[in-house]
């Protein structure tokens, strides 16, 4: 591991922004305090919030890698690589490239315009094409790029989140403590949560906390707000906004289960987060959210998109004491296999040293031939 080399980390300037929280920051922020613990010299490069537009010669992202210093080793966030893929391409002769592929963009883009999903492919193969590694965080991201001819198997390796060491919850008698947990946004599914829940009336002793950012999707918001006073889930249900640090460790230790009803999900951070403190999961069953569960039995799985069947899981939860402690058995069991961060950090670290490596040899080779007698 050649840690002298400084890593050039390209993020979004909202990787430490309580009020923007997403997976791919929390992730990011683990890969630079990690690397850094392991002794790499990690120089953050943060750019405004990419947009998906062309770039410009006066971008962010253009104007941070002109900065960057020839040969310099680039670890670049997938949002901007893929946003900005002029300003990566235009770069790429001149740096060591590896992108961080948090998921498959076109696909997020697909649910909203069509004709979109094009140009955001495009410009995505383009991006990840002018990479030497993509790092991707499933197993599911990586089938998804490759077999959509994104970017080549060889240059793909596979890091997945890890998870945070925890106090394992403690169960209620009731189970009705229920939390979910992530951005309040249609991908996320919270409106077919609360459409499950309105037909739950009849049940008593529960309540949903839905933990998230509510300015992402202020429509949507609405709507979910709306069918929360219409459904007379008002009493039951509460929208907290975001929740960082000491305040979501409080949720997740009060919680006996979560809930994922998400559309589209790369790998299921949550998902994990709850098993590594022994709480059960019930999630849609899509994209890598079963990779993240392991395999374990404390995680239901439904299909994705289907209210209905997200009752039945949830109504069973409820009123049967016995499969309650079935599946809390299991979750601490997965608790004990949960994935640390520091295994995330080494997949990471030798991707990084895997480029270093092979532009060193590949320099040594053109020496070589440069120097040998005509």
């Amino acid at each position: 591991m050649n840690t002298a080399v400084p890593v050039y980390f390209v993020v979004p300037d909202a990787i430490d922004d309580a009020a923007r929280v997403s997976g791919g920051n929390v992730y990011d922020r683990h890969v630079r305090d990690g690397l850094r613990s392991s002794g790499w010299d990690v120089r953050m490069v943060v750019v405004e919030q990419a947009q998906a537009n062309p770039s410009t010669d006066s971008s962010p992202t253009t104007l941070a890698l002109a900065e960057l210093p020839d040969g310099a080793l680039a670890l670049i966030d997938g949002l901007i690589a893929v946003a900005e893929s002029d300003a990566v391409v235009a770069e790429s002769s001149r740096l060591l490239m590896v992108v961080l592929a948090h998921m498959v963009w076109g696909l997020r883009e697909a649910a909203d315009d069509d004709d979109q999903t094009i140009t955001s492919m495009d410009r995505e193969r383009a991006a990840l094409s002018a990479a030497k590694r993509v790092i991707a965080t499933s197993e599911w991201t990586r089938s998804e790029l490759t077999s959509r001819g994104l970017t080549a198997p060889g240059t793909v390796v596979v890091a997945r989140p890890g998870t945070d060491p925890a106090q394992a919850a403690v169960a209620s008698r009731s189970g009705g403590r229920l939390l979910c947990v992530g951005v309040v946004a249609p991908h996320k599914g919270q409106d077919l949560l609360i459409h499950a829940l309105a037909r739950l009336t009849d049940l008593a002793d529960w309540t949903c906390t839905i933990a998230g950012a509510l300015n992402t999707a202020p429509h949507f918001v609405d709507e979910l707000t709306s069918a929360l006073q219409t459904s007379g889930l008002t009493p039951r249900v509460t929208l907290t906004g975001t929740l960082t640090g000491a305040s979501l460790e409080r949720a997740y230790g009060s919680a006996d289960l979560v809930i994922v009803p998400s559309r589209d999900e790369s790998f299921g951070m949550v998902a994990a987060e709850a098993l590594a403190r022994g709480i059960p999961v019930v999630a849609s069953r899509v994209g890598g959210i079963p990779e993240a569960m392991a395999g374990s039995s404390a995680g239901m799985l439904v299909p994705a998109d289907d209210p209905w069947a997200l009752e039945v899981v949830l109504r069973q939860w409820l009123t049967s004491q016995q499969r309650r402690a079935e599946l809390k058995s299991a979750a601490m069991d997965a608790r004990l296999a949960a994935r640390p961060w520091s295994a995330t950090i080494a997949v990471v670290a030798s991707a990084l040293t895997s480029v270093l490596s092979e532009t060193a040899t590949a320099d040594h080779a053109a020496a070589n031939e440069t120097a040998a007698p005509v």
